[in-house]
């Protein structure tokens, strides 16, 4: 297990799709946060929504895709190594992934941009599990029903931007019509970002928007086991 772990490592850090959720993020933070006001409680948790959301849709499904379309996990299913154990490491190595983007953004808004950072640590951190728990339920399952990588990257590149845009990502929510903006609170992406929004607010997350999540995550990912190919 630790073998298959430092194998899988190398090639994640190779590639450049790894790359991009870490720097796309992080463009956009310090593009924008330059303009910003120190109290600012919306471009970070934005910021950190996009990050998960570029790990969740696009890196993890498209890695689990391309391994089944290249007979990797069949191949694995007559060796000690076990699919299962590349699937968990798979899962293990693209959570480390996005906290260490949300890291890098939150360690570069505190010293460069001088951001406003949550006082509710924990709160922030339950709102993170859960959030992240809920969109790589989302990848899962787009790994589950893609016939190969090309097309699991091509599915969460369209599920990421409709998704973002009713997250109130891409256009404030505030300019949205109503029924817009009320439908995108309770998105899985949406509910992630609305709820990191109150974390940073100095606000405990809203319980209905946690539930969300967590419904989510698990009606997604049991939906992803019973699809899921290992060939």
């Amino acid at each position: 297990m630790m073998k298959l772990a430092i194998v899988e490592t190398k090639l994640l850090t190779r590639e450049p799709g790894a790359l991009f959720s870490l720097l796309i993020p992080l463009f956009i933070l310090v593009v924008f946060g330059s303009s910003i006001e120190p109290g600012d409680t919306v471009l970070l948790p934005m910021a950190l929504a996009i990050a998960v959301g570029l790990v969740s849709l696009y890196l993890l499904p498209t890695t689990l895709a391309t391994y089944r379309e290249r007979g990797i996990l069949r191949r694995l299913s007559t060796t000690p190594v076990r699919p299962g154990n590349l699937l968990a490491v798979q899962l293990l190595l693209q959570l480390v992934l996005a906290v260490t983007a949300c890291g890098l953004l939150m360690a570069v808004a505190g010293t460069v941009l001088g951001a406003h950072l949550p006082s509710r640590v924990l709160s922030g951190v339950l709102v993170f599990l859960v959030g992240t728990a809920s969109m790589f339920a989302i990848g899962l399952l787009i790994a589950a029903l893609a016939p190969n990588g090309r097309a699991a990257n091509g599915i969460g590149v369209l599920l990421y931007f409709p998704m973002a845009y009713l997250a109130g990502l891409i256009q404030p929510m505030q300019q949205m019509p109503d029924i817009v903006a009320a439908i995108g609170e309770y998105t899985p992406l949406g509910a992630f970002g609305q709820s990191l929004r109150d974390v940073w607010a100095g606000s405990a997350p809203s319980p209905l928007l946690m539930g969300v999540m967590a419904a989510y995550a698990l009606v997604i990912s049991i939906a992803a086991a019973k699809f899921f190919r290992w060939e």
